[in-house]
C-alpha cells in the first residue's frame, strides 16, 4: 500500500504532467482561434467540475464562496486573471512561442517570493534575494540580445502571480474557486462561440477530430486542478513548489524537441541563469522548512516536559 504521502507526490507529478505536456494537445489545434478553444475550455470545464462537486454534494459552496460583495470582487479578478493567462498560453503555443511560456512558469515561483515581500511584508534570505536578481539579469539578456523582451513570460508569470495572490484571500478550496471562476467567464464564452457561429468561423461541429478535440479541453482543464488538490492535502508546501517545476520542464522540452522552436545563445544563456535562480530558490525554501520542522518539535518537546 502506498502511503498518503506517497499518494500526493504521484497526483502532482500526474497533475504537473499534463500542465506540462498540454502544449502538444493546444498545437493540435492551431486551426482554431485561441478564444474559441479558451470559450470551449470554460464550458466543458465547468461541466466537469459541476459533476464532480454534485457527486461530493458540494455545490452550494460555490454560492457560498462568493456570498460578500468582498469574496465575489475577489473571485472576478480571480477569473479575469486566469482567463487573461489561459488565452495568452493557448494563442503563445499554437503560434510557436512555447519556449516563453515555459520561461513564464520558470519565473512565477520567483514572481511569487516577490508579491509575497511587497504585499504580505514577507522576509527574503540572501539566497532568495540572489535568486531574484539571478531572474532579473536573465529577462534583461533576453531582452538586450534577441532584442525583444519576454513579455509572453512576463504576462504569463505575472497573470499567474496575481491569481495567486486573489487565491490566498479565498477561503474555499481550488476546485469550488475554479468551478466559481468558470462560471463567472461562462456567460462570456457562449457569447465568444455565437459570435463565431454566426460569422461562419465556427468550427465545432466540423470534422470530429476537432470536435473531440475542444470537448477534451473540459479533462485537461480539470483533471490535473484535482490532482493539485488531492496533492495539496498531503504534501508539504515546500514539496509542492519542488514537483511544480516538472511543468515548465516538460513545456520546455515539447517547445525545443518536439516543435523545434528556435534556442540560441542567448537563450542558453537566460534559461541557465533562471535554472540556477531556482535552484537556490528551492534550496532557501528547504533551508526555511527543515527550520520550522525543528522549531516545531522543539516547542512540542518543551510543551511534553512542562
Amino acid at each position: 500500500m502506498m502511503s498518503e504521502r506517497a499518494k500526493g507526490v504521484a497526483a502532482m507529478i500526474g497533475a504537473c504532467s499534463i500542465w506540462g505536456l498540454s502544449p502538444i494537445y493546444y498545437k493540435l489545434l492551431s486551426h482554431v482561434s485561441a478564444l474559441e478553444v479558451l470559450s470551449h475550455r470554460m464550458i466543458w470545464s465547468l461541466v466537469i467540475f459541476a459533476m464532480v462537486l454534485a457527486l461530493q454534494g458540494r455545490l452550494r459552496e460555490i454560492a457560498r464562496s462568493m456570498n460578500t460583495m468582498r469574496s465575489f470582487g475577489l473571485v472576478v479578478v480571480a477569473a479575469l486573471m486566469i482567463a487573461a493567462n489561459w488565452t495568452l498560453f493557448i494563442w503563445s503555443v499554437q503560434t510557436g512561442q512555447t519556449t516563453q511560456t515555459s520561461l513564464g512558469y520558470y519565473i512565477y515561483p520567483l514572481v511569487a517570493v516577490v508579491i509575497g515581500r511587497v504585499i504580505f511584508g514577507e522576509q527574503l534570505t540572501a539566497l532568495q534575494w540572489l535568486a531574484v536578481a539571478m531572474a532579473t539579469v536573465a529577462v534583461a539578456l533576453l531582452t538586450f540580445g534577441p532584442g525583444v523582451a519576454p513579455w509572453i513570460a512576463l504576462t504569463l508569470a505575472a497573470t499567474f502571480g496575481v491569481y495567486g495572490l486573489i487565491k490566498k484571500q479565498l477561503n474555499v478550496g481550488p476546485v469550488v474557486s475554479v468551478t466559481g471562476e468558470v462560471l463567472l467567464l461562462t456567460p462570456f464564452a457562449v457569447i465568444i462561440l455565437l459570435q463565431t457561429y454566426h460569422n461562419g468561423g465556427a468550427v465545432f461541429g466540423g470534422d470530429l477530430q476537432t470536435m473531440v478535440l475542444l470537448v477534451f479541453a473540459g479533462p485537461i482543464t480539470a483533471l490535473p486542478l484535482i490532482l493539485f488538490s488531492y496533492a495539496a492535502r498531503r504534501l508539504a508546501m515546500t514539496s509542492l513548489g519542488l514537483l511544480q517545476y516538472i511543468n515548465p520542464t516538460l513545456q520546455f522540452a515539447c517547445a525545443v524537441f518536439v516543435f523545434s522552436e528556435p534556442f540560441g545563445l542567448w537563450h542558453l544563456i537566460a534559461f541557465s541563469l533562471i535554472w540556477s535562480a531556482l535552484a537556490l530558490h528551492s534550496a532557501a525554501s528547504l533551508r526555511l522548512e527543515s527550520t520550522r520542522r525543528k522549531a516545531a518539535r522543539a516547542a512540542e518537546a518543551s510543551g511534553t516536559t512542562v
